[in-house]
Protein backbone atom coordinates (compact mmCIF):
# COMPACT_ATOMS: atom_id res chain seq x y z
CA UNK A 1 0.00 0.00 0.00
CA UNK A 2 0.81 3.50 -0.60
CA UNK A 3 2.77 5.67 2.45
CA UNK A 4 0.32 8.35 4.98
CA UNK A 5 -0.78 11.00 2.73
CA UNK A 6 0.52 13.61 4.99
CA UNK A 7 4.07 12.56 5.57
CA UNK A 8 5.76 14.91 7.79
CA UNK A 9 9.22 14.84 6.33
CA UNK A 10 11.53 16.65 4.27
CA UNK A 11 12.14 15.55 1.22
CA UNK A 12 15.07 14.54 -1.14
CA UNK A 13 15.35 17.26 -4.34
CA UNK A 14 17.73 19.46 -6.13
CA UNK A 15 18.29 21.69 -3.33
CA UNK A 16 20.49 19.03 -1.39
CA UNK A 17 23.14 18.85 -4.06
CA UNK A 18 26.34 20.63 -3.81
CA UNK A 19 25.30 21.36 0.04
CA UNK A 20 28.53 18.90 0.61
CA UNK A 21 31.22 21.37 0.25
CA UNK A 22 29.27 23.89 2.55
CA UNK A 23 29.83 20.95 5.51
CA UNK A 24 33.50 20.13 4.21
CA UNK A 25 36.08 22.10 6.38
CA UNK A 26 34.30 23.37 8.82
CA UNK A 27 36.63 23.96 11.43
CA UNK A 28 35.57 22.41 14.89
CA UNK A 29 35.47 25.88 16.80
CA UNK A 30 32.77 26.84 14.10
CA UNK A 31 31.04 23.44 14.40
CA UNK A 32 27.87 22.91 17.05
CA UNK A 33 28.34 19.96 18.90
CA UNK A 34 28.70 18.32 22.58
CA UNK A 35 25.06 16.36 22.41
CA UNK A 36 24.25 14.19 19.63
CA UNK A 37 22.54 17.18 18.19
CA UNK A 38 25.58 19.61 18.81
CA UNK A 39 24.30 21.64 22.06
CA UNK A 40 27.25 21.91 24.08
CA UNK A 41 25.56 23.51 27.17
CA UNK A 42 22.53 20.97 26.98
CA UNK A 43 24.51 18.33 27.06
CA UNK A 44 26.64 19.63 29.81
CA UNK A 45 23.75 19.91 31.85
CA UNK A 46 22.01 16.40 31.21
CA UNK A 47 25.75 15.15 32.67
CA UNK A 48 25.60 12.04 30.48
CA UNK A 49 24.61 10.49 27.22
CA UNK A 50 20.95 9.98 26.19
CA UNK A 51 20.64 6.73 28.26
CA UNK A 52 21.57 8.11 31.42
CA UNK A 53 24.73 6.90 31.75
CA UNK A 54 28.30 8.29 30.55
CA UNK A 55 30.04 5.39 28.42
CA UNK A 56 33.51 6.86 29.19
CA UNK A 57 33.80 7.60 32.91
CA UNK A 58 30.88 9.32 34.08
CA UNK A 59 27.84 7.50 35.82
CA UNK A 60 24.09 7.65 36.26
CA UNK A 61 24.32 10.57 39.60
CA UNK A 62 25.02 13.48 37.27
CA UNK A 63 28.79 13.79 37.34
CA UNK A 64 29.74 15.67 34.30
CA UNK A 65 30.95 13.63 31.64
CA UNK A 66 34.01 15.10 29.52
CA UNK A 67 32.84 16.89 26.15
CA UNK A 68 32.44 14.83 23.33
CA UNK A 69 34.24 15.57 19.98
CA UNK A 70 32.60 18.11 18.07
CA UNK A 71 30.57 16.56 15.51
CA UNK A 72 28.88 18.71 12.40
CA UNK A 73 25.65 18.87 13.07
CA UNK A 74 23.82 17.56 9.94
CA UNK A 75 26.15 14.78 9.82
CA UNK A 76 25.36 13.78 13.29
CA UNK A 77 21.60 13.99 12.77
CA UNK A 78 21.91 11.80 9.50
CA UNK A 79 24.00 9.42 11.69
CA UNK A 80 21.34 9.15 14.34
CA UNK A 81 18.75 8.26 12.24
CA UNK A 82 20.64 5.96 10.41
CA UNK A 83 21.64 4.36 14.05
CA UNK A 84 18.01 4.01 14.65
CA UNK A 85 16.77 2.38 11.48
CA UNK A 86 19.42 -0.21 11.73
CA UNK A 87 19.20 -0.48 15.64
CA UNK A 88 15.29 -0.19 16.54
CA UNK A 89 13.86 -0.72 12.58
CA UNK A 90 13.07 2.29 12.82
CA UNK A 91 11.62 4.19 9.49
CA UNK A 92 13.66 6.88 7.93
CA UNK A 93 10.54 9.45 7.53
CA UNK A 94 9.46 8.95 10.41
CA UNK A 95 12.61 9.74 12.78
CA UNK A 96 14.43 12.49 10.57
CA UNK A 97 11.94 14.67 10.53
CA UNK A 98 11.76 14.84 14.46
CA UNK A 99 15.55 14.76 14.88
CA UNK A 100 15.48 17.87 12.41
CA UNK A 101 12.95 19.57 14.39
CA UNK A 102 14.84 18.48 17.83
CA UNK A 103 18.02 19.80 16.19
CA UNK A 104 16.38 22.98 14.77
CA UNK A 105 17.90 22.30 11.29
CA UNK A 106 16.23 23.99 8.59
CA UNK A 107 17.19 25.17 4.74
CA UNK A 108 20.49 23.75 3.52
CA UNK A 109 21.86 22.20 6.74
CA UNK A 110 17.92 19.86 6.74
CA UNK A 111 18.57 19.11 2.79
CA UNK A 112 22.42 18.32 3.67
CA UNK A 113 21.19 16.04 6.17
CA UNK A 114 18.35 14.80 4.64
CA UNK A 115 20.64 13.52 1.24
CA UNK A 116 23.07 11.88 4.02
CA UNK A 117 20.72 9.90 5.07
CA UNK A 118 18.68 8.48 2.47
CA UNK A 119 21.65 7.86 0.40
CA UNK A 120 23.76 6.10 2.76
CA UNK A 121 20.00 4.32 3.39
CA UNK A 122 19.91 2.98 -0.27
CA UNK A 123 23.69 2.59 -0.76
CA UNK A 124 24.00 0.23 2.56
CA UNK A 125 24.73 -3.30 0.49
CA UNK A 126 27.31 -2.43 -1.64
CA UNK A 127 28.86 0.60 1.01
CA UNK A 128 29.21 -2.82 3.41
CA UNK A 129 30.99 -4.51 0.21
CA UNK A 130 33.65 -2.07 0.57
CA UNK A 131 33.64 -1.43 4.00
CA UNK A 132 34.04 -5.05 3.99
CA UNK A 133 36.82 -5.39 1.72
CA UNK A 134 38.70 -2.05 2.83
CA UNK A 135 38.79 -3.38 6.96
CA UNK A 136 39.67 -6.74 6.07
CA UNK A 137 37.08 -7.99 8.11
CA UNK A 138 32.82 -8.80 7.88
CA UNK A 139 31.01 -5.48 8.38
CA UNK A 140 29.06 -7.61 10.52
CA UNK A 141 31.90 -7.72 12.40
CA UNK A 142 32.31 -4.22 13.56
CA UNK A 143 30.73 -2.76 16.13
CA UNK A 144 27.13 -1.47 14.99
CA UNK A 145 27.80 2.20 16.35
CA UNK A 146 31.16 2.77 14.43
CA UNK A 147 29.93 -0.02 11.41
CA UNK A 148 27.33 3.26 10.83
CA UNK A 149 29.54 5.57 11.29
CA UNK A 150 31.86 4.36 8.49
CA UNK A 151 28.59 3.88 6.16
CA UNK A 152 28.37 7.35 6.32
CA UNK A 153 31.77 8.39 6.12
CA UNK A 154 31.62 6.04 2.78
CA UNK A 155 29.08 7.70 1.37
CA UNK A 156 30.36 10.56 1.06
CA UNK A 157 33.50 9.75 0.12
CA UNK A 158 31.99 7.86 -3.27
CA UNK A 159 28.64 9.74 -3.77
CA UNK A 160 28.80 13.52 -2.93
CA UNK A 161 31.05 16.03 -3.42
CA UNK A 162 32.46 16.53 0.03
CA UNK A 163 36.10 16.42 -0.31
CA UNK A 164 37.65 12.74 0.90
CA UNK A 165 39.43 14.43 3.59
CA UNK A 166 36.74 16.18 4.91
CA UNK A 167 34.94 13.49 4.73
CA UNK A 168 37.60 11.19 6.66
CA UNK A 169 38.32 13.55 9.42
CA UNK A 170 34.53 14.19 10.19
CA UNK A 171 34.07 10.42 10.00
CA UNK A 172 37.05 9.79 12.59
CA UNK A 173 35.38 12.80 14.87
CA UNK A 174 31.87 10.85 14.75
CA UNK A 175 33.74 7.65 15.29
CA UNK A 176 35.82 9.28 18.60
CA UNK A 177 32.13 9.79 19.64
CA UNK A 178 30.49 6.64 18.96
CA UNK A 179 33.37 4.15 19.58
CA UNK A 180 36.29 6.17 21.18
CA UNK A 181 38.45 2.85 20.69
CA UNK A 182 37.91 2.59 17.25
CA UNK A 183 38.97 5.72 15.94
CA UNK A 184 42.13 4.38 14.51
CA UNK A 185 41.01 1.76 12.80
CA UNK A 186 38.46 3.83 10.99
CA UNK A 187 40.97 6.24 9.40
CA UNK A 188 42.67 3.47 8.45
CA UNK A 189 39.38 1.90 6.77
CA UNK A 190 38.45 4.92 5.65
CA UNK A 191 42.02 6.46 3.70
CA UNK A 192 42.05 3.33 2.19
CA UNK A 193 38.52 3.90 0.57
CA UNK A 194 39.52 7.28 -0.62
CA UNK A 195 41.39 4.96 -3.23
CA UNK A 196 39.66 4.08 -5.21
CA UNK A 197 36.58 6.31 -6.84
CA UNK A 198 32.69 4.79 -6.67
CA UNK A 199 33.22 2.35 -9.80
CA UNK A 200 36.66 1.14 -9.57
CA UNK A 201 35.52 -0.21 -6.13
CA UNK A 202 32.40 -1.82 -8.23
CA UNK A 203 34.98 -2.97 -10.81
CA UNK A 204 36.95 -4.88 -8.15
CA UNK A 205 34.47 -6.34 -5.85
CA UNK A 206 31.19 -6.65 -8.32
CA UNK A 207 30.99 -10.31 -10.19
CA UNK A 208 31.28 -10.31 -13.78
CA UNK A 209 28.18 -9.33 -15.47
CA UNK A 210 29.22 -11.86 -18.30
CA UNK A 211 28.89 -14.60 -15.64
CA UNK A 212 26.43 -13.66 -12.43
CA UNK A 213 24.50 -10.59 -14.38
CA UNK A 214 22.28 -10.43 -10.88
CA UNK A 215 25.00 -10.60 -8.44
CA UNK A 216 26.89 -7.79 -10.38
CA UNK A 217 24.07 -5.34 -10.79
CA UNK A 218 23.20 -6.48 -7.17
CA UNK A 219 26.24 -5.08 -5.98
CA UNK A 220 26.54 -1.97 -8.78
CA UNK A 221 23.29 -0.22 -7.72
CA UNK A 222 23.04 -1.78 -3.50
CA UNK A 223 19.69 -3.76 -3.85
CA UNK A 224 19.51 -7.26 -2.61
CA UNK A 225 19.97 -10.00 -5.30
CA UNK A 226 16.33 -11.81 -4.80
CA UNK A 227 14.70 -8.03 -5.70
CA UNK A 228 17.25 -7.79 -8.94
CA UNK A 229 15.99 -11.13 -9.88
CA UNK A 230 12.25 -10.68 -9.51
CA UNK A 231 12.56 -7.05 -11.23
CA UNK A 232 14.55 -8.74 -14.33
CA UNK A 233 11.48 -11.48 -14.41
CA UNK A 234 8.20 -8.60 -14.40
CA UNK A 235 10.77 -7.03 -17.08
CA UNK A 236 10.91 -9.83 -19.21
CA UNK A 237 14.38 -10.84 -18.59
CA UNK A 238 15.62 -7.65 -19.99
CA UNK A 239 18.31 -6.76 -17.50
CA UNK A 240 19.32 -3.48 -19.52
CA UNK A 241 16.24 -2.27 -19.03
CA UNK A 242 16.75 -3.76 -15.27
CA UNK A 243 19.64 -1.27 -14.96
CA UNK A 244 17.49 1.34 -15.81
CA UNK A 245 15.36 0.42 -12.85
CA UNK A 246 17.71 0.06 -10.75
CA UNK A 247 19.21 3.26 -11.26
CA UNK A 248 15.66 5.07 -10.98
CA UNK A 249 15.39 3.42 -7.83
CA UNK A 250 18.94 5.20 -6.48
CA UNK A 251 17.75 8.51 -7.73
CA UNK A 252 15.96 11.17 -5.36
CA UNK A 253 12.33 11.15 -6.12
CA UNK A 254 10.01 14.35 -6.75
CA UNK A 255 7.22 14.93 -4.22
CA UNK A 256 3.60 14.15 -5.51
CA UNK A 257 0.93 16.47 -4.91
CA UNK A 258 -2.88 15.44 -5.73
CA UNK A 259 -4.66 18.38 -6.24
CA UNK A 260 -8.20 16.83 -4.99
CA UNK A 261 -11.33 17.20 -7.69
CA UNK A 262 -13.47 20.04 -6.75
CA UNK A 263 -11.07 21.70 -4.19
CA UNK A 264 -7.92 22.69 -6.01
CA UNK A 265 -6.87 22.81 -9.63
CA UNK A 266 -3.19 21.53 -10.18
CA UNK A 267 -1.99 24.58 -12.78
CA UNK A 268 -3.13 26.74 -9.49
CA UNK A 269 -1.98 24.55 -7.22
CA UNK A 270 1.63 24.11 -8.81
CA UNK A 271 2.53 27.98 -9.06
CA UNK A 272 1.08 28.44 -5.30
CA UNK A 273 3.67 25.77 -4.16
CA UNK A 274 6.47 26.41 -6.28
CA UNK A 275 5.74 22.73 -8.63
CA UNK A 276 5.19 21.48 -11.94
CA UNK A 277 2.03 20.14 -13.34
CA UNK A 278 2.09 16.16 -13.25
CA UNK A 279 3.11 14.58 -16.42
CA UNK A 280 0.12 11.90 -16.28
CA UNK A 281 -2.24 12.76 -13.83
CA UNK A 282 -4.71 14.99 -13.85
CA UNK A 283 -4.81 15.51 -10.73
CA UNK A 284 -0.48 15.62 -10.20
CA UNK A 285 1.91 18.37 -8.69
CA UNK A 286 5.67 17.49 -9.04
CA UNK A 287 7.68 19.38 -6.27
CA UNK A 288 11.30 19.40 -6.49
CA UNK A 289 12.08 19.49 -2.72
CA UNK A 290 10.70 21.05 0.46
CA UNK A 291 8.43 19.39 3.66
CA UNK A 292 5.55 18.96 1.83
CA UNK A 293 3.10 18.30 4.98
CA UNK A 294 4.03 22.19 6.14
CA UNK A 295 1.98 23.31 2.76
CA UNK A 296 -1.14 25.25 3.57
CA UNK A 297 -3.07 23.41 0.78
CA UNK A 298 -2.26 20.13 2.38
CA UNK A 299 -3.15 21.33 5.94
CA UNK A 300 -6.37 22.86 4.77
CA UNK A 301 -6.93 19.43 2.78
CA UNK A 302 -7.13 20.55 -1.08
CA UNK A 303 -4.46 18.27 -1.61
CA UNK A 304 -2.52 15.41 -0.57
CA UNK A 305 0.77 13.67 -1.03
CA UNK A 306 -0.06 11.06 -3.09
CA UNK A 307 2.38 9.07 -6.06
CA UNK A 308 1.21 9.84 -9.45
CA UNK A 309 1.00 6.39 -10.14
CA UNK A 310 -1.14 5.84 -6.79
CA UNK A 311 -3.42 8.66 -8.25
CA UNK A 312 -3.49 7.00 -11.59
CA UNK A 313 -4.66 3.61 -10.53
CA UNK A 314 -7.30 5.50 -8.56
CA UNK A 315 -9.03 7.21 -11.42
CA UNK A 316 -8.64 4.26 -13.47
CA UNK A 317 -11.08 2.54 -11.45
CA UNK A 318 -13.37 5.41 -11.80
CA UNK A 319 -12.98 6.29 -15.31
CA UNK A 320 -13.56 2.62 -16.10
CA UNK A 321 -17.24 2.05 -17.98
CA UNK A 322 -20.04 0.90 -15.84
CA UNK A 323 -23.60 -0.08 -16.54
CA UNK A 324 -26.26 0.18 -14.02
CA UNK A 325 -25.99 2.24 -10.45
CA UNK A 326 -22.57 3.98 -9.87
CA UNK A 327 -23.48 5.24 -6.27
CA UNK A 328 -22.23 2.80 -3.99
CA UNK A 329 -17.55 2.71 -3.53
CA UNK A 330 -16.02 0.39 -1.67
CA UNK A 331 -11.61 0.96 -0.33
CA UNK A 332 -11.54 -2.43 1.06
CA UNK A 333 -7.71 -1.82 2.21
CA UNK A 334 -8.33 1.75 2.72
CA UNK A 335 -5.33 3.05 5.64
CA UNK A 336 -3.86 5.60 5.90
CA UNK A 337 -6.66 6.81 3.17
CA UNK A 338 -4.45 8.64 -0.11
CA UNK A 339 -6.43 6.86 -2.24
CA UNK A 340 -10.03 7.60 0.04
CA UNK A 341 -9.66 10.85 -0.08
CA UNK A 342 -8.88 10.85 -4.28
CA UNK A 343 -12.25 8.60 -4.92
CA UNK A 344 -13.57 10.49 -1.95
CA UNK A 345 -13.18 13.91 -4.10
CA UNK A 346 -14.41 11.92 -7.06
CA UNK A 347 -17.60 10.86 -5.57
CA UNK A 348 -18.89 13.99 -4.19
CA UNK A 349 -19.62 15.41 -7.86
CA UNK A 350 -21.29 12.06 -9.07
CA UNK A 351 -23.46 11.60 -5.89
CA UNK A 352 -21.93 8.70 -5.23
CA UNK A 353 -20.87 7.67 -1.53
CA UNK A 354 -17.44 5.50 -0.68
CA UNK A 355 -17.05 3.32 2.36
CA UNK A 356 -13.55 2.91 3.43
CA UNK A 357 -12.49 -0.04 5.36
CA UNK A 358 -9.39 -0.37 7.81
CA UNK A 359 -8.52 -3.44 9.95
CA UNK A 360 -5.93 -1.57 11.95
CA UNK A 361 -7.35 1.35 14.40
CA UNK A 362 -4.54 4.10 14.22
CA UNK A 363 -4.65 3.78 10.04
CA UNK A 364 -8.52 3.94 10.66
CA UNK A 365 -8.12 7.22 12.10
CA UNK A 366 -5.68 8.24 9.16
CA UNK A 367 -8.67 7.70 6.93
CA UNK A 368 -11.01 9.62 8.76
CA UNK A 369 -8.88 12.55 8.95
CA UNK A 370 -7.50 12.34 5.24
CA UNK A 371 -11.08 12.01 3.92
CA UNK A 372 -12.75 14.72 6.46
CA UNK A 373 -15.51 16.63 4.95
CA UNK A 374 -16.01 13.85 1.68
CA UNK A 375 -18.56 11.44 1.20
CA UNK A 376 -16.61 8.82 2.81
CA UNK A 377 -17.76 6.44 5.59
CA UNK A 378 -14.67 4.77 7.30
CA UNK A 379 -14.96 1.29 8.92
CA UNK A 380 -12.58 -0.30 11.45
CA UNK A 381 -13.11 -3.46 10.13
CA UNK A 382 -11.20 -6.46 8.58
CA UNK A 383 -12.03 -6.52 4.73
CA UNK A 384 -12.18 -10.24 4.67
CA UNK A 385 -15.70 -10.02 6.50
CA UNK A 386 -17.51 -9.12 3.08
CA UNK A 387 -20.82 -11.02 3.75
CA UNK A 388 -20.44 -11.43 7.14
CA UNK A 389 -20.71 -8.22 8.77
CA UNK A 390 -23.38 -6.30 8.29
CA UNK A 391 -22.01 -2.64 6.95
CA UNK A 392 -19.87 -4.84 4.46
CA UNK A 393 -22.78 -6.60 2.56
CA UNK A 394 -21.81 -9.02 -0.20
CA UNK A 395 -22.91 -7.93 -3.90
CA UNK A 396 -23.63 -4.80 -2.69
CA UNK A 397 -21.01 -2.12 -4.45
CA UNK A 398 -20.69 -1.02 -7.70
CA UNK A 399 -16.79 -0.11 -7.68
CA UNK A 400 -14.29 -1.44 -5.52
CA UNK A 401 -10.78 -0.97 -5.34
CA UNK A 402 -8.12 -3.91 -3.63
CA UNK A 403 -5.46 -1.83 -2.95
CA UNK A 404 -3.59 -4.71 -1.07
CA UNK A 405 -0.97 -5.00 1.27
CA UNK A 406 2.29 -6.20 -0.30
CA UNK A 407 6.15 -5.98 0.28
CA UNK A 408 6.34 -2.34 -1.45
CA UNK A 409 9.09 -3.11 -3.92
CA UNK A 410 7.67 -0.56 -6.17
CA UNK A 411 8.37 1.88 -4.14
CA UNK A 412 11.95 1.33 -2.58
CA UNK A 413 13.48 4.89 -3.76
CA UNK A 414 10.91 6.82 -1.54
CA UNK A 415 11.68 4.03 1.78
CA UNK A 416 15.21 3.24 0.86
CA UNK A 417 15.36 0.94 4.08
CA UNK A 418 12.67 -1.44 3.11
CA UNK A 419 14.92 -2.89 0.48
CA UNK A 420 17.35 -4.34 3.12
CA UNK A 421 14.20 -5.62 5.49
CA UNK A 422 12.03 -7.44 3.06
CA UNK A 423 12.85 -11.21 2.50
CA UNK A 424 11.81 -13.71 0.27
CA UNK A 425 10.01 -15.43 3.14
CA UNK A 426 7.42 -12.65 3.31
CA UNK A 427 5.92 -13.51 0.06
CA UNK A 428 3.70 -16.42 1.51
CA UNK A 429 1.89 -14.54 4.12
CA UNK A 430 1.67 -11.49 2.13
CA UNK A 431 0.34 -13.51 -1.22
CA UNK A 432 -2.28 -15.80 1.02
CA UNK A 433 -3.59 -11.84 2.00
CA UNK A 434 -3.89 -10.27 -0.95
CA UNK A 435 -5.66 -13.53 -2.16
CA UNK A 436 -8.40 -13.59 0.57
CA UNK A 437 -8.63 -9.62 0.16
CA UNK A 438 -8.99 -9.28 -3.69
CA UNK A 439 -11.56 -12.59 -3.42
CA UNK A 440 -13.59 -10.72 -0.62
CA UNK A 441 -13.63 -7.47 -2.90
CA UNK A 442 -14.86 -9.52 -5.73
CA UNK A 443 -17.43 -10.91 -2.99
CA UNK A 444 -18.40 -6.85 -2.03
CA UNK A 445 -19.17 -6.32 -6.06
CA UNK A 446 -22.71 -6.23 -7.44
CA UNK A 447 -22.70 -8.57 -10.72
CA UNK A 448 -21.36 -6.46 -13.39
CA UNK A 449 -19.81 -4.20 -10.66
CA UNK A 450 -16.22 -3.48 -11.06
CA UNK A 451 -13.22 -4.46 -9.03
CA UNK A 452 -9.72 -2.56 -8.98
CA UNK A 453 -6.39 -4.76 -8.08
CA UNK A 454 -3.66 -2.87 -7.06
CA UNK A 455 -0.20 -3.56 -5.71
CA UNK A 456 2.61 -1.42 -5.04
CA UNK A 457 5.03 -4.06 -6.18
CA UNK A 458 6.09 -5.48 -9.23
CA UNK A 459 6.71 -8.95 -8.13
CA UNK A 460 4.61 -11.12 -10.75
CA UNK A 461 3.65 -13.50 -7.44
CA UNK A 462 2.15 -10.54 -5.43
CA UNK A 463 0.67 -9.32 -9.41
CA UNK A 464 -0.11 -12.01 -11.94
CA UNK A 465 0.16 -15.34 -10.04
CA UNK A 466 -2.40 -13.63 -7.23
CA UNK A 467 -5.15 -12.28 -10.08
CA UNK A 468 -5.44 -15.16 -11.69
CA UNK A 469 -5.56 -17.56 -8.67
CA UNK A 470 -8.36 -14.72 -7.06
CA UNK A 471 -10.09 -15.03 -10.43
CA UNK A 472 -9.74 -18.92 -10.39
CA UNK A 473 -10.89 -19.39 -6.80
CA UNK A 474 -13.64 -16.93 -6.04
CA UNK A 475 -16.52 -19.51 -6.72
CA UNK A 476 -18.31 -17.27 -9.93
CA UNK A 477 -17.18 -15.65 -13.28
CA UNK A 478 -15.28 -12.41 -13.34
CA UNK A 479 -14.11 -11.23 -17.07
CA UNK A 480 -10.66 -9.01 -16.88
CA UNK A 481 -11.49 -5.58 -18.49
CA UNK A 482 -8.27 -3.85 -20.61
CA UNK A 483 -6.80 -1.51 -17.91
CA UNK A 484 -4.47 0.03 -20.98
CA UNK A 485 -7.20 2.64 -22.30
CA UNK A 486 -8.36 3.78 -18.49
CA UNK A 487 -4.84 5.76 -17.93
CA UNK A 488 -3.85 8.77 -19.71
CA UNK A 489 -3.64 8.62 -23.29
CA UNK A 490 -0.07 8.04 -24.97
CA UNK A 491 1.54 6.74 -21.81
CA UNK A 492 4.35 4.71 -23.15
CA UNK A 493 4.74 1.29 -22.10
CA UNK A 494 1.62 -0.24 -20.79
CA UNK A 495 2.88 -3.59 -21.98
CA UNK A 496 0.08 -5.84 -23.95
CA UNK A 497 -2.57 -5.50 -21.64
CA UNK A 498 -5.10 -6.20 -19.96
CA UNK A 499 -3.34 -5.34 -16.94
CA UNK A 500 -0.64 -2.51 -16.80
CA UNK A 501 2.33 -1.97 -14.88
CA UNK A 502 4.07 1.27 -14.10
CA UNK A 503 7.77 2.05 -13.63
CA UNK A 504 9.79 4.68 -12.40
CA UNK A 505 12.08 4.22 -15.16
CA UNK A 506 9.45 4.22 -17.73
CA UNK A 507 6.78 6.81 -16.24
CA UNK A 508 8.34 8.68 -13.69
CA UNK A 509 5.82 6.83 -10.46
CA UNK A 510 6.37 4.08 -7.97
CA UNK A 511 6.16 0.63 -9.66
CA UNK A 512 2.37 -0.10 -9.35
CA UNK A 513 0.47 -2.79 -10.78
CA UNK A 514 -3.21 -2.73 -11.85
CA UNK A 515 -5.83 -4.92 -12.80
CA UNK A 516 -9.59 -4.45 -13.00
CA UNK A 517 -11.80 -7.27 -12.97
CA UNK A 518 -15.63 -6.86 -13.75
CA UNK A 519 -18.05 -9.30 -11.74
CA UNK A 520 -20.28 -11.87 -14.33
Amino acid sequence: MTGPTRPDRPVEGERSRGYAREHADRPASERRGDDRFGNRERADRRGGDRRGGDRRGGDRRGERRPARPAVDLPRQVAYEVIAAVHRDDAYANLVLPAMLREAGLTGRDAAFATELTYGTLRHTGTLDAIVTDAAGRDVQRIDPPVRDALRLGTYQILHTRVPPHAAVSSTVDLVRSVGPGATGFANAVLREITTRDADAWVARLAPAQETDPVGHLALAYSHPQWIVRSFAEALGGDMGETTRLLIEDNERPPVHLCARPGLADPVALADEVGGAPGAFSPYAVYLSGGAPGDLPAVTDGRAHVQDEGSQLVADALVAAPLDGPDGRWLDLCAGPGGKSGLLGALAAPRGARLTAVEVAEHRARLVAQATRGLPVTVLNIDGRTVGGDPELPEGHFDRVLVDAPCTGLGALRRRPEARWRRQPSDLPPLTRLQRELLTAGLRAARPGGLVAYVTCSPHVVETHVTVTEAARRCGFAVDFVDARPLLPAGMPGLGDGPTVQLWPHRHGTDAMFLAVLRRV
